[in-house]
């Protein structure tokens, strides 16, 4: 005889619970299921549907982010050679140098702003030059006598596809122009920014005067809205490093002002540091109150 089977009561207050379940779904239509049928994880269809809408991209900035300098610490040129001068103590004078760093206010992927010129106080004077032209012309004589480095056409070029780049700044005579191109040094020389181009100058008539104007100048290129150079040299005294500070502010005012007017550039700050220290924001005073003497700071 088979005993009837005894059904456990949490199971069947379950099946009740699932019965009126289906009996209210049923009420209220299909357009409202997915708000009460819920999945494995214990989220609705519902929810599902909001997860897989797309977010929403943020904005992208069109400018470089630059930080509010009204109440940020700014120091004068001498209290910030003051400081930096702490950091460099035992060195020699001549090793560390002044960096200077302009922060613009400019839009990202527009013109930037490059160009050379030279200091009133050198701050690099071994500069090796590379000169591009015939080796037994009047011109590469006239290179040598001026402080060329390296001079010649086609043992230039065999020299940087090797790989040999012996030279920090290149410049090419006006008869080379061909046979520079031909050689295809633009991949190599391109990206190091010392591949000869009439837009920059560096395409000449007189190798001679290019040279001269190279040994002891400076070259400046802006990057992520930044304008980089070395200013000076430790063992400069206030006076030399303002000078400098001067003639290079005054160059980027040209470059901006030579620049479309849709394009619009500010600069934002001015940072001043050393080899081996870290950046002082300029205020645009030469000295305060407090500031030590020119004579105290020209001591190394």
């Amino acid at each position: 005889m088979n005993t009837p089977k005894v059904i456990p009561r949490v199971a069947l207050q379950q099946s009740r619970t699932a019965i009126q379940l289906c009996i209210h779904l049923n009420a209220l239509g299909n357009a409202n299921r997915s708000t009460f049928v819920r999945s494995a994880s214990g989220k609705s269809l519902g929810d599902n549907r909001v997860r897989d809408q797309p977010k929403k991209k943020r904005k992208a900035r069109i400018e470089f982010k630059q930080y509010s300098l009204k109440d940020a610490e700014q120091y004068s040129l001498c209290d910030a050679m003051r400081y930096i001068k702490a950091f460099e103590v035992g060195r020699p004078p001549t090793s560390p140098k002044y960096d200077l760093a302009v922060k613009l206010r400019t839009i990202k992927n527009g013109p930037t702003v490059r160009n050379r010129l030279r200091l009133p106080h050198a701050v690099d004077t071994s500069i090796r030059i590379c000169v591009i032209c015939p080796p037994d012309s009047k011109h590469a004589e006239a290179a040598k006598k001026a402080g060329a480095s390296v001079v010649g056409e086609d043992t230039v070029f065999d020299a940087v596809k090797a790989g040999r780049i012996e030279f920090d700044r290149c410049i090419c005579h006006q008869d080379s122009i061909t046979k520079m191109n031909k050689a295809g040094l633009g991949r190599i020389l391109g990206p190091r920014g010392l591949m000869p181009s009439a837009k920059f100058g560096t395409i000449v008539k007189d190798v001679a005067v290019s040279v001269k104007g190279l040994i002891g100048g400076s070259e400046y290129r802006e990057r992520n809205g930044v304008l980089r150079m070395a200013v000076g040299q430790l063992g400069f005294t206030p006076e030399e490093l303002q000078a400098n500070i001067k003639t290079f502010m005054g160059e980027i005012k040209k470059d901006i002002a030579l620049l479309s007017d849709k394009v619009n550039k500010e600069i934002h700050e001015v940072v001043l540091s050393s080899t081996n220290a870290p950046g002082f924001s300029l205020n645009g005073d030469f000295r305060s109150p407090t500031s030590p003497s020119s004579r105290d700071l020209s001591v190394t």
